[in-house]
């Protein structure tokens, strides 16, 4: 079946024409002429048979259908350009995979091993985007995710790597402070809160038979290494998994003032879409993921 899909050049052109809302200046960036430009854009809304620009003797503005396609059309031409470089970057050799990955985990635990895959699988490029949430696989160009929470994401497979454990940190300027501290201590302090895991702190007390009427207050913040910052520069306590400040707890820039950590019920799934091409080299990298996770997991007793 032919597919409904409008004249890349008019697509392109369009696009510039609505980032600048000018043709002229479109026109300038594609080394065009500005009458090209406007015949574009106008095959274009003939095409779709919806109107893109309102025009007046002062210049050109966006429609609100044109403007809400504009936006679709430069996350398009994006991937498409992204696509293509990675592609002339190869020379047509080797695979890419495209991972959407929760950024910490990423950075503190994926990345530092991800070096000895490549060198085993020099044919492969491997590309990371953040994605914390669940998302449609139909509806990206990601071949796999790694995210954390439970394994139910609809259309998908999923491969357990590893549950967390959260300990409390803060900086030793705080232990100097207060001295030995206990559980009661901590909860007397700031809590510093993860707003993906909004009862973090409260699971941390109750696993040591202890309920704490503010353990959800307190600054909240998206990731780790914003936690780790925080309870780094005196805020307050966070709780965080030792692999994720491995250099903070060396350097001394982060402590643990009470020994006790919590066994996280959610876990990291390596996630893909329930018919996901089967590739040698998505083989390979999760073949060598689960070997790293597995190491880890033996190494940490995370079960």
């Amino acid at each position: 079946m032919r597919r409904k899909i409008p004249n890349s050049g008019a697509m392109i052109a369009f696009e510039a024409a609505a980032r600048h809302e000018s043709f002229s200046r479109a026109a300038e960036e594609l080394s065009q002429t500005q009458s090209a430009i406007c015949r574009q854009v106008a095959g274009l809304e003939d095409f779709l048979g919806i109107q893109l620009f309102r025009r007046s003797k002062r210049g050109v503005k966006l429609t609100e259908a044109g403007l809400s396609y504009s936006r679709q059309i430069a996350v398009r031409l994006d991937e498409v350009e992204r696509d293509t470089l990675s592609l002339m970057s190869s020379q047509g050799q080797g695979v890419t995979l495209k991972l959407a990955v929760v950024p910490t985990f990423a950075t503190k635990w994926l990345l530092p091993r991800l070096g000895g895959f490549l060198r085993s699988n020099p044919e492969a490029t491997v590309n990371l985007d953040n994605r914390t949430r669940p998302f449609l696989f139909t509806e990206t160009n990601f071949d796999a995710a790694i995210y954390f929470g439970n394994s139910i994401w609809s259309g998908t497979q999923s491969i357990f790597l590893m549950r967390e454990n959260l300990v409390p940190v803060c900086s030793p300027r705080l232990v100097a402070q207060y001295g030995q501290m206990s559980a009661i201590d901590i909860a007397n302090l700031p809590l510093l809160q993860q707003s993906t895991r909004p009862y973090a702190w409260r699971k941390w007390f109750a696993s040591l038979g202890q309920r704490v009427s503010s353990d959800m207050a307190g600054p909240r913040f998206e990731l780790f290494s914003m936690l780790a910052q925080a309870a780094k520069h005196d805020m307050g306590v966070a709780l965080i998994p030792p692999m994720m400040i491995e250099d903070e707890l060396a350097s001394g820039d982060l402590v643990i003032p009470v020994i006790h950590e919590y066994l996280s019920d959610k876990s990291y799934y390596l996630i893909f879409p329930e018919h996901h091409p089967e590739t040698q080299t998505f083989h390979a990298f999760r073949d060598w993921l689960l070997a790293e996770a597995s190491d880890y997991r033996l190494a940490n007793n995370l079960g």
